[in-house]
């Protein structure tokens, strides 16, 4: 694992500890999560420009194709509201830091197979660091997983097949 240092104040994180710190409040976040039928998308904790900032990112198991079956506003309200009294019990966090619960949004970063799967049928962009069919980067509707391949019909109207190993980033585009 890298080493690397959080600033603060009057104190200096070791990576380690933060790294201890995310994996605490995952398992708190995914306590709480579970009990809403949501799920933990990503922990991030981080110095930024106004201090301290703990961001946990939320999802729904399932398609999430519309706005009813995709995480609400009240969803992060009480994810918040129970995550933060958990946190204040357990001394987790052990400085000040503002805490922020999300969904990862209609642009969406696709990190799993499963995610590709999921989303069959939507639009994404994906970027390869290796070309594929001569391109660096695809943008079409998904078609699932096949083996190791995530397939694409790109908007050239051809079918691709990319390695999952050679993507570098791939985010569901919005739809209008």
């Amino acid at each position: 694992m890298p080493t690397f240092f959080v600033f603060g104040r009057s104190n200096c994180w070791v990576g380690a500890e933060v790294a201890d710190v995310i994996q605490q409040v995952g398992d708190a976040a995914a306590r709480v999560a579970s009990s809403y039928g949501l799920e933990i998308f990503d922990v991030q904790f981080r110095r930024e420009a106004q201090g301290m900032v703990l961001r946990v990112q939320i999802d729904r198991p399932g398609a999430a194709a519309t706005a009813e079956e995709s995480v609400s506003v009240e969803d992060c309200a009480r994810v918040s509201r129970d995550l933060s009294a958990i946190l204040d019990v357990e001394d987790v966090v052990p400085t000040a830091y503002t805490l922020e619960i999300s969904s990862p949004g209609l642009d969406r970063p696709l990190r799993r197979a499963d995610d590709y799967r999921r989303f069959a049928g939507r639009r994404a962009k994906i970027v390869m660091r290796e070309k594929v069919d001569g391109q660096g980067f695809f943008k079409g509707k998904l078609g699932g997983v096949e083996g190791t391949n995530v397939v694409i019909e790109g908007d050239d109207r051809k079918t691709h097949r990319v390695p999952l190993d050679v993507i570098t980033r791939a985010n569901l585009e919005v739809e209008f």
